[in-house]
C-alpha cells in the first residue's frame, strides 16, 4: 500500500503526543486504544526498534493513511500558529481559513494599527522550491497591482523558516459563499459583480498579468458589496515565454472554470483565458450550476474542450437574452470568437446595465450565424454531382440561405443604428 502524502516523515515524541491528542479529540480512537499503542511503541523503542505512532496506529487498524494525512495537516496548522505569532511587527489574532497552499491568519499590523491578513506557507511545502517560488511570485504580482477591486499586497517575507505574505484584510464573503452550493445570484447583482471583476482584470491585464484562476472562491465581497479579486498564485506575465515553455502541456487552473487553451497547456495563452474563466463564473452565478460537470476533473476538462455549451437561459429561462449572449461569447471555445479584451466586455456589461442590447456580443453572435449559414450553403452547392435530379431542391436551399443571410445582415445594421442613435 502506498502511504498518503504527509505520512513519510518521522515525528518526534512531541509530534506523537499531538497526534495522540488529535486522534482522541476526533474520536478516531479511544484513550485506552491510544494508551495500548503507546505502550507497545515504548516497548519497541526499548528494543531498539523505534517506530512512529502514526505507523503503529495504521498497522493495528485504528486509523487509515488518509486520516493520518488529514491529521498531519492539522498538526501543520497548529505548529504554524506559534511562528505566525512571531512575525515581526504583527500580532496574530485568529485563523481565517486554509487554501490549497497556505493558511491565512487575521492579524494586526502594529506600526499602522490596522487589521491585515497574513498568508503563511506550511513547512511541508517550504521544502519544495517550486512552491516557494510560486508563493513569492504571487506576492510580487499582487504588489504590481493597485486597484479598488483587487486585494492589495503589503509585504512578503520569511520569519523563523516560515514564508509569509501580508495583504489587505477583507471582512466579508466570497462569491462561492454567496452561491451557497447550488444557489443562484440575481441577474442584476451577478452582472454588477462580474463588471467590477472585469475592471479588476482589465487593470491586471494592463500590467501584463494574466490571472489564470478566476473563479467564485477568488472573488471576494466586502460587507458593502465591493468586489475584491484575490489570489494571484497562478498569475503569469503574458510575455513570460520562459515560464510558458516550462509549463507547456500542463493544465494550470480550476477544472470547473478553466479555459480550453489552459487545459491543452498552450504556450501562447493570453488575456482571453481570463475572459473564459470569468464567463464560466458568470454562468455559475446565474444558472446555479457550473457550465460543465463530471465525475472527475479530467471528465470536466474534456467537456470544456469538446462539449457544446448549454446556453445559460436554457437553464434559467428568466435570464435576459443580453446576459445570455454575453456569457456565450465569453465562453467561446476558440479564443478568437471571444471578446478581444476586457474593454469590449465592460462596454457590453454596462450596456446591459442600462437596459440596452450588448452590441459587441450581438455583432459577434450574428457574424457567427452568417458564417455558419455560408458554410452550409457551400456544403449544399458541393453535394454529390451525380444527384442531378435534386438540383431544383439545392437551388431552393441556396435561395433560402441568401434570404436568411440578408435578414441577418439587416439585423446587424438595425442594431448598429440603434446603438448610434442611443
Amino acid at each position: 500500500m502506498t502511504a498518503a502524502p504527509g505520512t513519510n516523515r518521522l515525528m518526534s515524541i512531541t509530534d506523537d503526543s499531538t497526534l495522540a491528542r488529535l486522534v482522541i479529540e476526533r474520536k478516531l480512537c479511544t484513550a485506552n486504544e491510544v494508551a495500548l499503542v503507546r505502550t507497545e511503541q515504548k516497548a519497541l523503542t526499548d528494543k531498539g526498534r523505534g517506530i512512529p505512532l502514526q505507523e503503529l496506529l495504521i498497522q493495528r487498524g485504528y486509523v487509515t493513511h488518509s486520516q493520518i494525512a488529514r491529521l498531519n495537516l492539522a498538526m501543520d496548522e497548529d505548529s504554524m500558529y506559534r511562528p505566525a505569532q512571531q512575525i515581526p511587527g504583527f500580532q496574530v489574532l485568529s485563523r481565517l481559513g486554509q487554501g490549497a497552499m497556505a493558511v491565512v491568519f487575521k492579524a494586526k499590523q502594529l506600526s499602522l494599527d490596522r487589521i491585515v491578513a497574513i498568508k503563511v506557507l506550511p513547512k511541508r511545502l517550504s521544502e519544495n522550491p517550486e512552491f516557494v517560488e510560486r508563493f513569492y511570485r504571487e506576492g510580487k504580482a499582487a504588489a504590481r497591482l493597485n486597484h479598488p477591486h483587487i486585494v492589495q499586497a503589503y509585504d512578503v517575507g520569511e520569519s523563523s523558516g516560515y514564508h509569509y505574505f501580508v495583504m489587505e484584510y477583507i471582512d466579508g464573503q466570497t462569491v462561492y459563499d454567496l452561491l451557497g452550493g447550488d444557489g443562484r445570484v440575481a441577474e442584476s447583482e451577478a452582472a454588477r459583480i462580474i463588471l467590477q471583476t472585469a475592471r479588476a482584470l482589465e487593470h491586471a491585464h494592463a500590467q501584463g498579468l494574466i490571472h489564470r484562476d478566476v473563479k467564485p472562491k477568488n472573488i471576494m465581497l466586502t460587507k458593502q458589496g465591493v468586489v475584491k479579486l484575490a489570489d494571484m498564485g497562478l498569475a503569469r506575465e503574458v510575455n513570460d515565454y520562459v515560464t510558458a515553455t516550462a509549463e507547456a502541456g500542463r493544465a494550470y487552473g480550476t477544472p470547473y472554470y478553466i479555459s480550453p487553451e489552459q487545459i491543452r497547456g498552450d504556450i501562447n495563452i493570453d488575456y482571453r483565458a481570463d475572459i473564459y474563466a470569468l464567463g464560466a463564473t458568470f454562468y455559475h452565478m446565474v444558472a446555479g450550476r457550473v457550465p460543465f460537470d463530471g465525475t472527475t476533473p479530467s471528465a470536466v476538462m474534456h467537456k470544456h474542450l469538446k462539449e457544446p455549451l448549454v446556453p445559460p437561459d436554457h437553464i434559467n429561462p428568466s435570464l435576459s437574452s443580453g446576459v445570455g449572449e454575453i456569457i456565450e461569447v465569453m465562453m467561446a471555445k476558440n479564443p478568437d470568437d471571444r471578446y478581444p479584451g476586457m474593454a469590449e466586455l465592460i462596454s457590453d456589461l454596462e450596456a446591459v446595465g442600462r437596459g440596452e442590447p450588448p452590441f459587441q456580443a450581438r455583432k459577434r453572435y450574428d457574424q457567427s450565424l452568417l458564417e455558419s449559414l455560408a458554410t452550409r450553403g457551400e456544403v449544399i452547392k458541393e453535394a454529390d454531382p451525380a444527384q442531378q435530379a435534386a438540383g431544383e431542391t439545392r437551388g431552393i436551399s441556396s435561395q433560402l440561405v441568401v434570404i436568411l443571410s440578408v435578414m441577418l445582415a439587416l439585423s446587424i445594421l438595425c442594431n448598429l443604428l440603434l446603438f448610434l442613435v442611443k
